[in-house]
């Protein structure tokens, strides 16, 4: 074969795999929300706040950005997610036009108990590798996100 087509075939292969692993971590997070009687989109956004929150709270902003996905979409489901007392909401002392969103105790409390289930689950979905091979393999998929973002924008200017 080829180098050029085995290089095609490769990146075909990759790009499946993805597609796969987000198949089935779309269907995990689904898992783990219906655990905590809320949705997927929803999981998501208690496990970005988590990520996010260095004790001073998160913007919806900073939030959307991490997910991808619309402001105004994270504002509609964290209204939701504080009415089931999962998420607070307070005025930001830096700035009173934005709010800053933290976990509750509530469901700090919920998510502490599934974290014995994600473990052995992250411990399943990764076996055969240790932490080296994980950094590595993140450094070389942020690195593909990076360039991703940047073919799709030249695809969207038509510059590809």
């Amino acid at each position: 074969m080829a180098e050029k087509e085995q290089f095609d075939r490769a990146v075909r292969d990759l790009i499946w795999n993805i597609v796969e692993i987000h198949s089935q971590l779309e269907e995990i997070h689904k898992g783990w929300a219906e655990l905590l009687g809320i949705t997927e989109p929803q999981w998501l956004i208690l496990m970005a706040i988590d990520e996010l929150d260095d004790g001073r709270g998160v913007s919806g902003i900073a939030v959307a950005n991490k997910l991808r996905i619309h402001p105004a979409f994270v504002t509609n489901q964290t209204k939701k997610l504080e009415q089931m007392e999962l998420l607070a909401r307070i005025i930001s002392p830096d700035d009173a036009r934005f709010l800053q969103m933290s976990l509750t105790e509530k469901a700090r409390a919920e998510m502490a108990k599934l974290s014995d289930k994600r473990r052995a689950l992250n411990s399943t979905m990764l076996t055969g590798l240790d932490g080296e091979s994980l950094d590595y393999l993140n450094k070389r998929l942020t690195s593909i996100a990076k360039n991703s973002r940047l073919a799709h924008q030249k695809l969207s200017l038509g510059l590809l």
